[in-house]
């Protein structure tokens, strides 16, 4: 009971985050229910099993530097995006490139392509086979990407994990 409770408090926290509606009450209990049936649709499937943990999450020194150091990265391509969008001078040159991830595990692999597609001016198509195809706003968004810097520090995150 312990575990559905923590799960259900997980989904509800997460929920008012990524949702920011903190004082309007209708939301809030739909938001309530909602996370309520996860919990019930979760338990009907097996899945907050009393001996398992509903979240496997491991916060390591990597992750502390990670996280902080990817909303930089948003920042700073939400300002070029902005400034692409106001000054029609600047150049746009759509670009698609394909990236082999070094990341070992899937879920490693997966939190790379998110990470690309949740920076502006760049998403991620497709991931197969471990390759990775990229739509890029610009050619030096392209260019960063093919760098490696985030390549590196997501495989960074995901030996701290494991």
């Amino acid at each position: 009971m312990l575990r559905i409770l923590g799960l259900w408090l997980f989904c509800a926290g997460l929920w008012l985050v990524l949702s920011g509606y903190f004082n309007i009450p209708l939301l809030l209990v739909f938001g309530a229910l909602s996370c309520a049936l996860v919990v019930f649709i979760a338990w009907r499937v097996e899945k907050a099993d009393p001996e398992d943990q509903p979240l496997h999450l491991k916060i390591g020194p990597q992750a502390i530097l990670y996280w902080p150091w990817l909303v930089w990265q948003i920042v700073l391509a939400n300002l070029d995006v902005a400034k692409r969008i106001l000054d029609p001078k600047l150049p746009i040159s759509p670009t698609m490139i394909k990236l082999k991830p070094t990341q070992r595990s899937e879920v490693g692999q997966v939190i790379y392509a998110n990470s690309i597609t949740l920076t502006p001016g760049t998403i991620t198509a497709s991931l197969s086979d471990g390759v990775l195809e990229v739509h890029a706003l610009t050619q030096e968004a392209a260019d960063s990407l093919l760098e490696g810097d985030m390549d590196r520090r997501v495989t960074a995150l995901e030996r701290s994990n494991a």
